[in-house]
């Protein structure tokens, strides 16, 4: 009996733990969400507060104006980065996996030397890569386009290195199995292998979206007019010396977390098993 007791409050105890660390990490994005409805005279009197939000006044003045102020400048921002996320995220994955897949399946001289280099790249700071990679946009007049922004990081060091992870724990039987009913290779990667690393290629996606959505550095760089900007950039031009606009800042923050929001909710029932399969398998 006292064992159940003491079962069932360790459990309460752990329930209300939980709870108190999903209220904790929920209550910034609460506020923020709250602020969002709020006026830039009222952010500049109470701040990113809960003064003022009681009781809760849900004005959407904010977020028609992302879509009808300053031109609809919102909406290009936001287009640019659709743009950017899904053609880098598919890229990124469709090569990284090629090339995880080739070193994580196949034994051939040099193997060992080419995974060695993907781990020398990943230790590399993106500063360090910087003046190179723009000397070769700049000779290949891609400055201000998407491909300027996307091509330097098509194929993602990480992502090889994970998938290489993942592809060496595949059974060699269903290789073998699919070169017994006469497919190539190509075909036993496309239809064998990729829904088996269908973990992995859900792990990566999340990881590479967000990557490609937070980028700042780079679009900064490349990006030379206002109307192909991409979010993070558009959004800290709203904060000059001569003003800053609020009532777009937080109302397009808010807007701007909803895309990465559905990428994660729609691949994460893949990410805990396809980042803990990667991590160990090898």
């Amino acid at each position: 009996m006292r064992r159940k007791v003491s079962a069932g409050l360790a459990d309460a105890i752990k329930y209300a733990l939980l709870a108190a660390l999903v209220v904790f990490f929920l209550l910034p994005i609460f506020s923020l969400l709250m602020a969002s409805f709020k006026s830039g005279k009222e952010l500049m009197r109470y701040g990113i507060s809960f003064k003022g939000m009681i009781p809760p006044r849900f004005d959407p003045k904010n977020f028609v104006y992302l879509v009808t102020g300053k031109d609809g400048i919102y909406l290009s921002w936001f287009r640019n980065s659709v743009i950017v996320l899904a053609a880098q995220t598919v890229l990124s994955l469709g090569l990284s996996s090629f090339v995880g897949y080739g070193l994580g399946v196949y034994r051939f001289k040099g193997r060992n030397a080419i995974t060695v280099m993907v781990l020398l790249v990943m230790m590399v700071p993106l500063q360090i890569l910087l003046l190179p990679l723009y000397a070769m946009i700049v000779n290949f007049k891609l400055m201000n386009t998407y491909q300027g922004v996307i091509l330097p990081f098509m194929v993602s060091p990480f992502a090889i290195f994970f998938f290489r992870q993942f592809a060496s724990g595949i059974p060699k039987d269903y290789l073998d199995a699919g070169r017994i009913e006469g497919l190539g290779e190509f075909n036993i990667f496309l239809f064998i292998c990729a829904p088996l690393m269908a973990p992995a290629f859900g792990a990566m996606a999340i990881l590479m979206a967000q990557q490609s959505w937070n980028n700042f550095l780079w679009p900064l760089i490349v990006m030379t007019t206002g109307e192909m900007f991409t979010l993070p950039i558009g959004l800290a031009s709203l904060l000059t010396p001569y003003g800053n606009n609020y009532d777009m800042l937080i109302a397009g923050s808010c807007a701007a977390s909803v895309p990465i929001i559905i990428v994660f909710v729609f691949f994460q029932r893949y990410f805990i098993s396809g980042m803990n399969a990667g991590g160990i398998k090898g």
